[in-house]
């Protein structure tokens, strides 16, 4: 009997507060299925997701304000969080503790992501500007200029040629990460940019606005592919599925949509969330998707492979 969607497992109250976002990564060394979600509770809390179920494994305690942002980087052994409170830390998964903490300076911190090779931490700033910090040292290793407003969301290509950033006025930039450069300035979106991410083979970017449209973006081309519509209100957060057709959106509509990139229509959306969803994301196979929202609550749906 092929898969459908469905709501496959519920956390209720997994944190204090709303909680604001979420990553799903395997670790390769002992191949556990690590969920890393952050909330306006102030707390990190690492869970492994086993046996079609979640474990508490670490809860991490350190920020001062609200988590913005986790990211967990390529071999599934670091996370790192950014918070209100303006800073970054990286923390071990493997043995539940602090790594380093980053004061990345007043109001200079937002959404952060990885890079590719995990040598790197890129954070948005309210300046517009892009940081990119050095895991090993914490150092600001390089400042990337959009000369524009508050940067909202960054993502990495796979890999590793460019770095996206979009910002509260919609703007997306694409840095080209061999020069530094800027390489393209997409004006698609009228209001913020709050989610971004490349596609797998790196050819494509999906862009997420509180105009509640995604747009996908040919990277190459700097041309607009398509423009995926049917949320009702912001739309919070996209993620790719790692088959490349398919991508995962969630809304302040209270709704987490899949997507489907050939036939460029929504395949389904899951209407269990009772308040705004702030995040959604794939695991590794592409197969279950973990979501977050203001309803303190964590969701694991199931997605059947080949549509």
């Amino acid at each position: 009997m092929a898969a459908t969607y469905s709501l496959c497992y519920k956390k209720e109250n997994a944190h204090d507060d709303s909680i604001w976002t979420v990553a799903w990564a395997r670790n390769e060394k002992d191949h556990y299925e690590n969920i890393v979600s952050g909330s306006v509770d102030d707390k990190v809390k690492c869970w492994r997701w086993q046996d079609n179920k979640l474990e508490l494994q670490w809860t991490f305690e350190g920020h001062q304000l609200g988590i913005i942002s986790v990211d967990i980087n390529s071999d599934g052994s670091l996370a790192a969080s950014s918070s209100l409170d303006s800073h970054i830390r990286i923390w071990d998964l493997e043995f539940g503790k602090q790594l380093r903490s980053i004061d990345a300076g007043a109001v200079d911190t937002w959404t952060l992501a990885f890079s590719p090779d995990s040598k790197f931490i890129a954070t948005g700033s309210h300046s517009g500007a892009v940081n990119l910090y050095t895991v090993d040292n914490g150092n600001k290793e390089n400042t990337l200029e959009t000369h524009g407003k508050f940067t909202m969301s960054v993502a990495y290509s796979p890999d590793g040629r460019y770095l996206a950033s979009g910002a509260i006025d919609g703007i997306v930039n694409i840095f080209d990460l061999q020069t530094g450069k800027l390489a393209h300035k997409l004006e698609g979106h009228a209001m913020a940019v709050r989610s971004l991410q490349f596609s797998f083979d790196s050819q494509y970017l999906a862009t997420a606005s509180d105009d509640t449209h995604i747009k996908l973006y040919d990277i190459h081309q700097a041309a607009l592919v398509a423009t995926f519509s049917g949320h009702s209100s912001w739309v919070l957060s996209v993620n790719f599925n790692p088959d490349n057709r398919q991508f995962v959106t969630s809304s302040s509509d209270k709704t987490v949509k899949v997507w489907d990139l050939v036939k460029r229509q929504c395949l389904h959306t899951f209407h269990d969330h009772t308040d705004q969803v702030w995040s959604a994301v794939y695991n590794d196979t592409g197969n279950k998707i973990v979501s977050v929202a203001d309803d303190k609550n964590i969701h694991i749906y199931e997605c059947p492979s080949n549509v």
